[in-house]
């Protein structure tokens, strides 16, 4: 006898369309992401390890909570657990080769802002590119922000996996800028201070208020960030980058970003790199 399939058990913590839409609705004013219909299984894993936590049995009640409170660590660990950390030391390598070639020989201070530094990789990286072509003569501060205080608490500590360094940088690199962990550190690698020191790791929203940022930088590196935003967004953002890059500046966006119709001030350069118009 063919038996029908039972439907599937209920879930443990009942997240109704109306919760999904107010997620959606509140995580785009927060954060500026933009989350999918198909995003709800996503959304349902990723928050019920914080309705859980507060003992709550539904949605609702979460959400009413983030309505009534004003408390930071509430807020930051619903954007925390909705935002996503994919990156990788050296990653698209391209840019980096372009960030060496530009900047080989400076004799001054070179500044870059990491707007959507994650757990780290990225900024370290852009830091030992600078500090190989700089050498003795220059300068490196990179500002690595992020809207995720849980990501930005790895890349400070600047702890990673060792297997994972050696997959993803050169042992020359390896030698000059990590240390090896041992005893209960056994397993990782540490960046070194003399690097860590070059870069600044700080909390910052994107769309957030209006930006109280004064100095320019050299470069501007905003990867796989900008594509969560939808295009008004997206044009917003661009507006804002442009005056806060030097003119010989360069943009360095994600493989899949494309702004060429989207803003009139910057112009394609590279592959995934702009510059001002």
């Amino acid at each position: 006898m063919i038996q029908t399939p039972a439907p599937a058990a209920a879930r443990e913590i009942e997240l109704t369309d109306r919760d999904f839409k107010r997620v959606r609705e509140l995580i785009a004013a927060r954060a500026g992401i933009v989350l999918a219909e198909h995003k709800r299984d996503m959304v349902y894993s990723r928050l019920g390890r914080c309705i859980r936590k507060h003992g709550l049995l539904r949605f609702s009640d979460y959400l009413n909570l983030l309505d009534r409170v004003s408390d930071t660590s509430v807020w930051n660990e619903f954007v925390n657990a909705l935002t996503t950390n994919l990156t990788a030391f050296f990653r698209e390598s391209h840019h980096f080769e372009l960030l060496a070639d530009h900047f080989r020989g400076r004799r001054d201070t070179v500044r870059i802002w990491s707007a959507g530094s994650s757990t780290g990789e990225e900024p370290y990286s852009i830091a030992m590119t600078l500090c190989e072509v700089l050498g003795s003569g220059g300068e490196v501060e990179v500002w690595a922000t992020d809207i995720d205080s849980e990501a930005l608490a790895r890349a400070r500590a600047g702890v990673y996996p060792l297997d994972q360094v050696r997959r993803q940088v050169s042992e020359e690199r390896m030698q000059r800028f990590f240390q090896k962990g041992s005893g209960a550190r056994a397993g990782f690698a540490r960046v070194r201070p003399t690097l860590a020191q070059k870069v600044c790791f700080e909390q910052f929203n994107l769309v957030g208020s209006p930006w109280a940022i004064k100095q320019r930088f050299d470069a501007i590196f905003c990867r796989n960030v900008m594509i969560y935003f939808d295009r008004a967004t997206q044009a917003r953002l661009l507006e804002n980058f442009a005056p806060l890059l030097k003119p010989d500046g360069l943009l360095f966006v994600g493989h899949s970003e494309n702004f060429t119709h989207i803003s009139q001030q910057f112009r394609l350069r590279g592959q995934t790199v702009y510059v001002l118009s």
